[in-house]
């Protein structure tokens, strides 16, 4: 009678054993699955900010009075690539509206818009903000697995004891902001063309992408919190 209470005993603690390794190995899983969607997001942020200076040099060649518009966009380069996931979510908005007003400006300069070089540019920057809005999805959906996983019983109680910590999601701010960015100049208002002569344009940066950091995104401890999940 002994050895077989003992052999209960024992078959129940095995059962455990492997319930916890299972859970435990269910939470790395969905940890890694975010970190890896997070990493190709930090990718196509590189990307862009590779892409950025090409685009001022190519339009200040030809537009040397949107002064503003380039310098908004360069003063927001700096944050795709640090701060928080709310930082770089932000900048990547604001950014996708300041390109809005540059593919504008186009419009008004004949020139500028025939270029070749700006034409490249302009497809690699909408061809980025496809792939950041389909990755972002992803990432997301990712994000909300885990997070559940992470409240749900009873992997909740491995999660707490063995420290795993919730992810932000990577978010648009607002409606406006969610619309992709424009290429169609037939949609705009032609204004009084403006040449400028002797105009010089950068080559079309090729982008080195590389992997974001191996520790993922930052955690909802971090500066900042982002929004729910975006589609």
């Amino acid at each position: 009678m002994g050895l077989l209470l003992d052999g209960i005993i024992g078959i129940v603690i095995l059962v455990i054993i492997i319930a916890i390794v299972a859970i435990y190995n269910g939470l790395i899983s969905k940890r890694n699955r975010v970190q890896d969607a997070w990493a190709q997001i930090d990718v196509q942020l590189k990307r862009r900010y590779d892409l950025i200076p090409n685009l001022v040099e190519t339009v200040k060649s030809y537009a040397k009075y949107e002064r503003g518009t380039l310098t908004q966009v360069t003063q927001l380069r700096s944050s795709l690539i640090n701060g928080s996931v709310q930082d770089k979510a932000q900048a990547n908005n604001q950014i996708s509206q300041a390109l809005k007003s540059i593919f504008a400006v186009a419009e008004n300069y004949p020139d500028l818009k025939a270029s070749q070089n700006f034409q490249q540019l302009q497809q690699q920057l909408t061809d980025t903000e496809d792939k950041i809005s389909f990755v972002r999805t992803s990432y997301n959906d990712y994000v909300l697995d885990y997070n559940n996983a992470l409240q749900e019983f009873p992997s909740s109680i491995f999660a707490n004891a063995f420290h795993f910590v919730k992810y932000d999601f990577f978010q648009t701010q607002s409606e406006a902001e969610r619309e992709p960015v424009k290429v169609d100049f037939g949609d705009l208002n032609s204004a009084p063309s403006q040449k400028s002569g002797g105009a010089k344009s950068s080559g079309s940066s090729g982008s080195n992408t590389q992997q974001g950091p191996a520790s993922g995104p930052p955690q909802s401890g971090s500066k900042g919190k982002s929004k729910g999940k975006s589609q």
